[in-house]
């Protein structure tokens, strides 16, 4: 069938073109009811982001630093750059089988886009503090929070389905790293939390994936406009059921992979109202643009995905 289809292109490829070369669906290669989202979220931005989806994502490398300078790293790999925004982050000029990268089987590279790499840095962890890493799989944030703290006295790593936690085991393996692996629903808290407070807490919220689209060309076609207002009523409850597990004092991290702010600022912006223990930190950065709540970063061409984050601290 697909070959049939195919061959069928090809013979009738240009008259196909010519029907439909004024479909703003078809010159975007974006579903009706995404490309109108992207539009009135982001007029300005919207070719952009188009192009962005549209285009062939880049190779990026993330670096424990903690054990290896970045630009020692850089050296032994031709055709790479160092990430502008992201202080462990290297994007090779071609993708290529990891297995043959130096120091990938030994933990001291992992793949990983840039804006990903950012959460460490933003979540702030300390020496002797208890993190939680909620929604974790594949593993990919909590092996890096381990990087960049070593010192943590431990990470909680919480994931709804067991199958994609073992690559969360995985990883760690690989990196050797360690970290209390918990199969739950990260917002029935009552399932699988020991009472004990965490002093940060990173929430990695299941989203519509807007922001990587190119990783994942087939969301075009599974995702649906209802999607959204589940996804968002979701998100607003994880960050309901664990708000209570951080400790006064302590930071939260919400984070999606989504560009539509029905799933990242209107989130937060409801959460706020309801919670007068919750303030929100504003991000200091150069990447992204700021929000009214946290900061969006929209997909680039050869550089990061898109992304969002946001920081709240809960009130003593």
């Amino acid at each position: 069938l697909i070959n049939a289809l195919l061959r069928r292109y090809l013979s009738e490829k240009n008259q196909l073109i010519d029907q439909f070369k004024s479909s703003p669906s078809f010159i975007t290669a974006h579903p009706n009811w995404l490309r109108k989202q992207i539009e009135i979220n982001w007029p300005q931005q919207a070719a952009d982001i188009f192009a962005a989806n549209n285009d062939h994502p880049p190779f990026t490398l993330r670096v424990n630093t903690h054990i290896h300078q970045r630009q020692d790293v850089l050296t032994k790999l031709t055709d790479s750059r160092a990430t502008p925004y992201s202080p462990f982050g290297i994007t090779l000029k071609k993708a290529t089988d990891v297995m043959n990268i130096p120091g990938f089987q030994d933990g001291v590279i992992s793949v990983q886009d840039e804006a990903a790499q950012l959460a460490p840095l933003l979540l702030k962890a300390e020496a002797g503090q208890r993190v939680l890493d909620a929604c974790a799989a594949p593993g990919g944030k909590t092996g890096h929070i381990r990087e960049v703290t070593p010192d943590i006295k431990e990470i909680v790593a919480v994931d709804l389905e067991a199958r994609r936690l073992e690559r969360v085991k995985e990883n760690l393996l690989r990196l050797q790293q360690t970290a209390t692996l918990i199969c739950g629903d990260a917002s029935d808290t009552s399932t699988w939390w020991d009472g004990i407070l965490f002093d940060r807490i990173l929430l990695d919220a299941p989203c519509s994936a807007t922001g990587v689209i190119r990783r994942h060309p087939d969301i075009k076609i599974l995702r649906k406009a209802t999607d959204i207002k589940q996804l968002a009523d979701i998100q607003l409850q994880l960050l309901i059921n664990l708000w209570p597990l951080l400790t006064p004092g302590g930071r939260m991290l919400y984070a999606t992979c989504s560009v539509l702010p029905q799933e990242n600022t209107h989130v937060i912006e409801q959460f706020l109202t309801t919670h007068n223990d919750a303030q929100h930190e504003m991000i200091d950065a150069t990447w992204g643009m700021q929000q009214t709540y946290g900061r969006q970063l929209l997909p680039q061409i050869n550089g990061h995905d898109g992304f969002y984050y946001a920081s709240l601290i809960k009130l003593l």
